[in-house]
């Protein structure tokens, strides 16, 4: 019987880890969904809405004799 129940307690870890392993995947993709539209909607409206401004390297140094 004590083995019976050993096996009853693993098998309940697996599902549990099974569970936990597909919300990790889920989650990932919707977060990698949630960036394709954020691509998308700021291609369409003309502008990165995930990168900030961009200077150029000339306009931060200093001029050479």
């Amino acid at each position: 019987m004590f083995e019976h129940e050993i096996q009853q307690q693993h098998a309940a870890e697996l599902m549990r880890v099974a569970a936990t392993e597909r919300l990790a995947r889920q989650a990932a993709k919707d977060r990698r969904a949630a960036r394709r539209t954020d691509r998308r909607a700021a291609r369409t409206s003309g502008q990165n809405a995930s990168e900030g401004p961009v200077s150029s390297l000339r306009n931060r140094l200093a001029r050479a004799a």
